[in-house]
């Protein structure tokens, strides 16, 4: 063993070569990535057409390598253009240059306005770029800058890629990019220069030019025409001739007591500071060769006025400040709020005012019904006990809000407290007055898409003034007051009979929010109690005389009894309390006076007094009893029990807790089936000596089944039965029909007790934190800033933010629809509200800033108009006629103005010296009439043969770009490889 092992530890390490070394293998994945693209291979294309970098599609493609343990992004960018090239591909000549090059020379994108900055400095369609995949990692030494460029060539070489490829170096605010590009016995070399500090002799072109030249290195005598591209862009800031349009809210007016200062009940618009901040007017001379023009350190001619192309971009201010949003983001805050009512208020505005009574008296305060005197329902009696309480604890003067808001505010709310009547009798009398839905405006059937409560709404009008008072008048707390007096305003109306204004008549709208369904439930309530105390003042007049004639002696007692508490009780009236009780009362003595009919049925009054029919509404058609052959009637019935959605969502829970089993279906049916016995009952009391097969036929005729027999007679006669779900055993219908009465409607116990309901929704009411009464009206705040935008951009006319407030609606139906929205989708629909309102701000100050009103032909206006709203759907947009067209001129007025403000040069008496702008612009030239450019950019072309005078012509670029932080110069010179 020891022998054999000897030879092993004598054996040096072998260094295998075919091994794959970090950097070939980094060469290695980036061939893989430029196969997997589909980029190797000739390269061709139609010249592109003039602006397409600006209208079409940009996309691009991203990957990942790593050389070693450094990783690096690979990104393809690339023009999306129509398949319509294959045909430019099939007549591929062999020595064509790559389509990198032939951009190169391309003049019809120069200075695109918005695209990758590789394609502003160098006018590619498709290109690749290797950059560090850290944002903190960059690549700083020159050997790894050589060694990556040298990677791209052998890459390139290897596959065959025509597609320009960009490595880039040092930090990446920088924007330092170098590269190459390959193509059958061609190359070029893309290379940068990046400084803080220019030189002088490259501030101009004759400078630009010979660095070019001397680049370039063209060994011909007569050197190629160069073709020279020059912009220059003027920046505008001053904008102190023009006010900004915006009136700010007259907010004092109405704090100091002024009605209509600020109106309750409209929102706010616009921005509160000019949202254009800055206009930058490029002045373009697109051809021009070198011979031409002349421009170096002494003289210049590049007047910005004589340059053929203009071209305008607005800078937009950073966030500005726009009311409407302003409004609605502060009411989204006070859903993050935990404090109670109580909490913000102090303590509870309904304690009593004496501290130190006697606990002894508790249990009789809450048991006897205070007197309720009925005074005027205005405004001045609604502002009552909560705003003494809440003034108790804090002095007169600190309550959130003052008495002129709080009138004002329950005045627009309550419309109907104008009244001077003594009794109320000429207030609101039915729940659905002044309360007409357009049911086809597509503007006021948005609250069915937001789930908020329609625009002429009482809960909507509720949104608006929680929203303003938290805004201007005292946040949160202002909020908690106005709630406080809303809900004993609905206490009020609630004990005294008084509709409440602004709500749909009949059952809650579950289309709507879940506040705007209890106030319709209440007012249900309020409708069914208003009906029933009215019965009992025993107006005659008011009931079915055929009814009251049967039912007086059954019911006489009872009214007696009542009429007597009624006088015994100091103070008391039938519209101040609750008569739930006595309700009840009524209800049970009835059917035990019914039950001992039954029971003593030896007597024959009693049976005479049961048959006596009760409760008819009308005769249903030519139907008749199976048996007795009286005409059928149709009973009066008890309307079913309105419900809000989340009564349904509770019944539902219970219902579904019953279980599966035979008895929780038995008894879930009972439950369901309380109307049905409300309904027999009524059937039976209006039609004596009926059977089940008769109710049959008037509440489901689908469930009596007939068809035509001959009898023995021989004659054709009609028989009827009931259906197979009516015969099945133990069946509901069957049950009920046997334990139903002969009771009337009016003498059944209510299906709907309104009083037990109308407290339940009080309770919920008084108990809402200002918290969730935002989750509530949030739908209803966003509802009324959309129709609030609509209504602005109809008077702008403005077609981008027409899409934007479709996609605004769209967006907000499916996020509003659903109970508790994220509160990060709220916020982003309250975005989406900003941008709008800060576009059509943008709008209104443009034609502000251009005079679009003061233009008094037409025509001129309208172009105008056309010329300042593309602004807001493009990048820059070019001015018509450049200096010399109406808007050109305009512009060059304002630049005028703010030359003379920034050199302190009083306008008239400028103008009195030199007569008008135009006398003074040709008498003492426009050197003064525009600031120094703020940036400088000069692009240089040419087609020359490198290395050698017998090289191929190829084309030469270089591009350089002078603002007053830093200057860049990007080149593109290419050279002929086939025999260098």
């Amino acid at each position: 063993m020891a022998a054999d092992s000897e030879p092993e530890s004598e054996v040096f390490e072998i260094t295998d070569f075919t091994t794959a070394s970090e950097w070939e293998r980094f060469i290695s994945r980036v061939e893989e990535v430029l196969n997997d693209w589909k980029l190797i291979g000739i390269s061709s294309g139609k010249v592109l057409e003039k602006g397409v970098y600006t209208t079409e599609t940009w996309e691009e493609k991203s990957d990942e390598i790593a050389f070693a343990d450094f990783r690096f992004s690979v990104t393809h960018h690339y023009l999306v253009q129509d398949s319509s090239d294959k045909d430019a591909k099939e007549e591929q000549v062999e020595d064509i240059i790559p389509v990198a090059m032939q951009d190169l020379l391309c003049m019809n994108n120069d200075f695109p306005p918005r695209a990758h900055c590789l394609v502003r400095w160098y006018g590619l369609r498709e290109f690749v770029v290797i950059a560090p995949a850290a944002n903190n990692d960059a690549v700083l030494s020159e050997s790894k800058c050589n060694l990556l460029l040298s990677s791209i060539s052998i890459a390139l070489g290897n596959t065959g890629c025509q597609v320009p490829v960009f490595v880039q170096i040092h930090h990446k605010w920088r924007r330092m990019y170098v590269g190459e590009c390959q193509g059958p016995g061609v190359r070029t070399d893309f290379e940068m220069v990046h400084l803080r500090k220019v030189p002088n002799q490259y501030t101009h072109l004759s400078g630009l030019l010979d660095i070019f030249k001397s680049k370039i290195g063209c060994p011909l005598t007569p050197l190629p025409p160069i073709n020279i591209s020059i912009r220059l862009t003027y920046v505008l800031q001053d904008w102190q001739q023009y006010f900004w349009p915006q009136q700010p809210p007259d907010i004092d007016a109405l704090v100091g007591g002024e009605v209509g200062g600020l109106e309750f009940g409209k929102l706010p618009f616009g921005a509160c500071e000019d949202p254009i901040s800055e206009l930058h007017l490029a002045t373009t001379w697109p051809h021009l060769t070198e011979g031409i023009i002349v421009d170096n350190d002494v003289y210049s001619d590049l007047d910005p006025v004589q340059a053929p192309q203009w071209s305008v971009r607005v800078r937009k201010a950073d966030n500005p400040q726009c009311l409407l949003s302003d409004f609605v983001t502060e009411f989204f805050k006070l859903c993050r709020r935990k404090e109670s009512t109580d909490e913000i208020l102090g303590r509870s505005a309904f304690e009593e005012e004496g501290k130190d009574a006697d606990i002894s008296h508790a249990l009789s305060k809450l048991t006897e019904p205070a007197p309720v005197p009925i005074h005027k329902l205005s405004v001045t009696n609604m502002v009552h006990t909560a705003k003494k309480k809440i003034r108790k604890h804090r002095g007169v003067d600190e309550s959130p809000l003052n008495n002129d808001v709080l009138n004002t505010i329950l005045l627009y709310l309550f419309p109907d407290a104008a009244d001077k009547s003594a009794d109320g009798s000429e207030a609101r009398t039915s729940p659905s007055a002044g309360c007409f839905p357009p049911t086809d405006n597509e503007d006021y059937n948005i609250y069915i898409q937001f789930k908020s409560a329609p625009s002429d709404s009482l809960t909507y009008k509720l949104a608006l003034c929680l929203c303003m008072i938290n805004f201007y008048h005292g946040g949160v707390k202002g909020v908690a007051h106005l709630w406080q007096e809303f809900v004993l305003e609905m206490r009020y109306r609630w004990e005294n009979n008084f509709f409440i204004p602004g709500l749909t008549s009949g059952a809650p709208d579950l289309r709507c929010c879940l506040l705007h369904q209890k106030l319709q439930m209440l007012n249900c309530c309020i409708e069914r109690k208003k009906a029933r105390d009215e019965g009992k003042k025993g107006s005659n007049s008011d009931r079915s005389s055929g009814d009251i004639g049967k039912t007086i002696d059954l019911v006489g007692k009872d009214y007696l009894k009542e009429g007597d508490k009624e006088k015994g009780e100091v103070g008391k009236s039938w519209d101040s309390w609750s008569d739930s009780e006595e309700e009840f009362f009524e209800c049970l003595s009835d059917t035990e006076e019914l039950k001992g009919n039954g029971q003593e049925g030896g007597k024959k009054g009693a049976a005479k007094e049961a048959l006596k029919p009760e409760g008819r509404l009308h005769q249903h058609g030519n139907l008749t009893l199976l048996h007795p052959g009286d005409p059928l009637y149709v009973p009066v019935t008890q309307e079913p029990a309105p419900m809000t959605e989340d009564l349904l969502e509770e019944q539902s829970e219970v219902l579904a807790k019953l279980g599966t089993s035979a008895e929780g279906a038995h008894l879930r049916a009972r439950m369901q089936s309380a109307c049905l016995l409300s309904d027999m009952e009524s059937f039976k009391a209006a039609n004596p000596g009926c059977c089940l097969e008769d109710f049959v036929r008037w509440y489901s005729p689908r469930d009596y089944i007939e068809e035509e027999i001959v009898d023995e007679k021989g004659d054709v006669v009609i028989r009827g039965e009931l259906s197979a779900r009516m015969k099945i055993p133990s069946n509901m219908w069957v049950e009920a029909w046997e334990t139903a009465k002969p009771i009337p409607a009016r003498r059944q116990r209510r299906l709907f007790d309104d009083t037990r309901e109308a407290e339940k929704v009080l309770h919920y009411l008084a108990g809402q934190k200002p918290a969730d009464l935002a989750r509530h009206l949030l739908p209803c705040v966003i509802h009324a800033a959309v129709l609030k935008v609509k209504e602005e951009e109809s008077v702008e006319d403005i077609s981008s933010v027409k899409k934007i407030i479709k996609q605004i609606i769209t967006h907000s139906s499916k996020v509003l629809r659903f109970p508790n929205p994220e509160d990060k989708k709220l916020e982003e629909i309250i975005s989406q509200i900003l941008n709008v309102e800060a576009t059509i701000a943008r709008a209104r100050s443009l034609k502000a800033k251009f005079g679009v009103e003061k233009c008094e032909q037409e025509d001129e206006r309208k172009a105008l108009e056309k010329f300042v709203n593309s602004f807001l759907e493009q990048p820059e947009v070019s001015v018509t006629g450049a200096g010399r067209g109406h808007a050109g001129t305009i512009i060059h007025k304002l630049f005028v103005n703010s030359q003379r403000v920034a050199t302190m040069m009083p306008l008239d008496e400028e103008l009195k010296r030199s007569g008008s702008l135009d006398e003074k612009r040709f008498s003492s030239g426009i050197a003064g009439d525009f600031p120094l450019p703020a940036g400088r950019e000069v692009i240089l072309r040419t087609t020359v043969p490198r290395p050698a005078p017998y090289s191929k012509p190829l084309p030469q670029r270089m591009y350089s770009v002078l603002t007053k932080e830093d200057f860049r110069l990007a080149g593109a010179f290419s050279s002929d490889t086939t025999f260098f």
